[in-house]
């Protein structure tokens, strides 16, 4: 970048491009005209699972660039592998993509879409003595690869005529040979000190049915020849995939250079590890098939649809994608970053409510038996346009059980015998007696009279109350499930397990705790996927899986209590 141009450049441009170097590749790129001036990019996911959140990483990074410099973003799936492949994952990638807010307008595309062209590419390299069938085992080409320090063996097969390699490729497609029986390899160099060069399977045979394709194919090609050369046929500028793939980069460079084709940059980054979460499709796998979790979008789950279900606003993962940068070294993402990113959203944007979650009752003894009134809450101190609400007020309420305290300590601020709080838009109460079980001891009831002068919550001859407490009216709320979620794992990192132990070993047992809780009468009519913040509690959403009309189940998206600078403090040392 030249001076001049960074000097144009505000404090905060500066520091995006700086989290990001594959944007600094693109400006140098843009500034040489090496592509023609053209950003052209792709998401090509594997219909074989769901998408989690080190995807929607990928996914705001390829479609993120292609939009904040002009250019396009291609969906493409990568659908090679029948066995594992399903028309439901390819939907639900589809409509996971759209939630996070990214369009691809026509350029949705398969790698079967390109089977006949990939099939005549790898005739070529047969022709050009470049490639050859072979009839080890899938276990004999393990065998004789060799090993990071000794030189792989070449397989006995490796020097076929190109005459009889062309009429066994084609019998391979007739599918005159069971699973496995052969497979088409590229002809590069056993000696390699790169595994991936040793003479790698290009096709192998499976007698599968294709969801696109049908029975029309026996024979399927790899990932490693597919992808370059998808990427080619649709001419992507930036090739941008994770950093697993560095070791892949001489061969995918090898398959354009030896065919002459177009041939797009391979840019590779560190992918998203995440603090108590895994991210494995394996282990995600088995968290779903043991039943440990409710499926693939139990809020717990850091699939996207996990992800939504749970609360999580595409916003908050496209900001949690741009603040945790692009970089080539591995590091775990600190867990409160994306949940300081929800948070931030939701503070903006959710409605206020008033949800008592461990009901004790308070009896306003100097209240009237019958009154009811309807106080003026706001729905969003952060945005006023959001209106105000009315919350029916009533001689019997319930608070939160901790908002009240017999023998309280000191810089207990909360209701206790003999002290004054403010019901939130409410009055001025003052506790002057407790009720208790005569067999448990229990506190069963709170008695308190207000001051009517008080209404709306302040004193007109100024005095200070130094508690606010949050209530719902015994007589107005209904009762509601909420589901209490948290981390689903005790250890920052469960990927690293002690020996004889697994993943597993450190699932939080209280990763989900359901009560029953009381809400004031407007979220009766809550729907599903909407937000809310419960004051004093924290950020819930409306589950879209068990809730019905009329009875609505919250899930926790987020407690209130954030560490922001915490927070900073692992982003600055992970990117030192």
């Amino acid at each position: 970048m030249n001076n001049e141009m960074n000097n144009m450049m505000s404090e905060e441009e500066k520091e995006r491009i700086a989290r990001n170097f594959i944007r600094q590749i693109i400006i140098e790129d843009l500034k040489t005209n090496k592509w023609g001036g053209r950003v052209h990019t792709r998401f090509p996911p594997e219909p074989n699972g769901y998408l989690h959140i080190g995807h929607a990483k990928s996914i705001c990074l390829n479609f993120g660039l292609a939009e904040e410099f002009g250019g396009l973003c291609n969906l493409r799936f990568d659908d090679t592998n029948p066995t594992k492949e399903d028309e439901e994952y390819v939907n639900a990638i589809i409509e996971d993509v759209r939630w996070l807010g990214f369009d691809w307008g026509d350029r949705m595309y398969f790698a079967s879409d390109y089977f006949d062209q990939l099939y005549e590419y790898a005739v070529r390299l047969i022709k050009m003595g470049k490639a050859y069938v072979c009839d080890l085992s899938q276990e004999e080409i393990r065998q004789t690869r060799g090993t990071l320090t000794e030189p792989g063996i070449e397989s006995p097969y490796r020097n076929r005529s190109v005459e009889e390699n062309l009429e066994l490729f084609e019998r391979m497609r007739k599918g005159e040979f069971p699973d496995f029986a052969k497979t088409l390899r590229a002809k590069i160099d056993m000696a390699s000190p790169n595994l991936n060069m040793r003479d790698p399977v290009i096709y192998r045979i499976k007698h599968a049915t294709h969801h696109r394709t049908g029975d029309k194919w026996c024979i399927y090609p790899m990932y490693d020849f597919t992808h370059c050369l998808s990427d080619s046929i649709e001419r992507i500028t930036h090739s941008i995939c994770t950093l697993e793939f560095e070791d892949h980069r001489p061969l995918y460079d090898w398959f354009l250079d030896q065919l002459g084709v177009y041939h797009p940059q391979q840019i590779e980054f560190a992918r998203l590890n995440l603090s108590y979460t895994v991210l494995s499709k394996r282990k995600l796998l088995e968290l779903v098939q043991r039943g440990i979790v409710d499926g693939w979008d139990d809020p717990r789950m850091p699939t996207i649809r996990g992800l939504r279900r749970r609360g999580y606003t595409p916003e908050s993962i496209r900001n949690f994608a741009e603040i945790i940068g692009v970089s080539k070294k591995e590091s775990i993402v600190d867990i409160a970053v994306l949940e300081h990113c929800i948070r931030d959203d939701l503070n903006k944007r959710a409605q206020r409510a008033f949800v008592v979650l461990n009901p004790l009752k308070v009896i306003i003894d100097n209240y009237p038996d019958d009154l009811v009134e309807e106080m003026d809450a706001i729905n969003n101190p952060e945005d006023l346009s959001m209106g105000t609400r009315k919350v029916p007020f009533s001689k019997e309420l319930y608070i939160e059980r901790d908002d009240f305290m017999e023998n309280p300590p000191k810089k207990y601020y909360r209701l206790a015998p003999g002290r004054e709080v403010r019901l939130r838009y409410a009055y001025y109460i003052t506790c002057t007696d407790v009720v208790k079980d005569p067999q448990t001891g229990e506190i069963v009831e709170v008695h308190c009279t207000y001051d009517p002068a008080t209404r709306g919550g302040s004193s007109p001859d100024g005095r200070k109350v130094l508690g606010t407490i949050h209530w719902v009216s015994a007589r107005h709320c209904f009762p509601v499930e909420v589901r209490l979620y948290d981390r689903l794992f005790i250890k920052e990192n469960p990927n690293d397990v002690e020996e004889g132990k697994t993943f597993l070993d450190y699932i939080n047992p209280n990763s989900l705790e359901i009560k029953t809780g009381y809400a004031e009468p407007f979220l009766k009519d809550a729907k599903p996927e909407e937000r809310f913040q419960f004051e004093r509690i924290g950020y819930f959403c409306v589950d879209s899986k068990y809730s019905k009309p009329g009875k609505p189940v919250f899930n926790r998206t987020v407690t209130l209590k954030d560490t922001w600078s915490k927070i900073l403090k692992s982003l600055q040392e992970s990117n030192e």
